[in-house]
């Protein structure tokens, strides 16, 4: 009756270092006559093993053509800071919902029949992120894995660089990797 198991052992309270975990993502969408590309890193925390909450910074190129007349286009480069909460139910699958305040450069080119200028503009928006995803290899002592997923705009704002030009929430795809910090090594 002396002998305790490991399981047994009194649980670490408070902030524990080895939860922390940094990664990054590369975005890739193509819709109706739309390309997106872009770069998202993160600097987030491991709550439990069901649930992670993180910090990120986007970048996003979004090219637009036939956006109002045949022949024009739309150029957008996006600087989106924000934060996302993924929920595992189990170990290799996510749901992941995450806001973005998004800065938006937009530059309007007309056609070349028109003869006028190019406009330049800058504007803000709101996102809405949500959807899920597959993580590979993630685990209760491996928290560095190669994750994908699939994203729609919920929020659907009309300025939101994640829906297309009659606002239909065009399917944003990821994949990165999560790295783990400050990790011990399991049992």
């Amino acid at each position: 009756f002396a002998q305790k198991f490991a399981d047994e052992q009194p649980k670490e309270k408070g902030f524990k270092k080895q939860n922390l975990f940094t990664g990054g993502s590369l975005n890739l969408s193509f819709g109706n006559k739309t390309t997106a590309l872009g770069l998202s890193p993160y600097f987030g925390y491991s709550i439990n093993k069901y649930v992670d909450v993180a910090a990120t910074l986007g970048w996003n190129y979004i090219s637009q053509r036939d956006n109002y007349y045949n022949g024009d286009k739309l150029r957008q480069t996006i600087l989106g800071p924000g934060a996302f909460v993924r929920l595992y139910p189990v170990k290799f699958l996510f749901a992941h919902a995450q806001y973005e305040h998004n800065f938006i450069r937009y530059k309007y080119i007309p056609p070349s029949t028109f003869g006028t200028p190019s406009e330049v503009t800058h504007l803000n928006a709101n996102s809405l992120l949500v959807g899920g995803g597959f993580a590979s290899g993630r685990d209760n002592y491996n928290k560095s894995f190669y994750y994908i997923s699939v994203l729609w705009d919920v929020g659907k704002e009309a300025n939101s660089p994640y829906v297309d030009n009659l606002n239909r929430a065009v399917p944003l795809i990821r994949a990165g990797y999560n790295i783990a910090l400050f990790q011990k090594s399991g049992n």
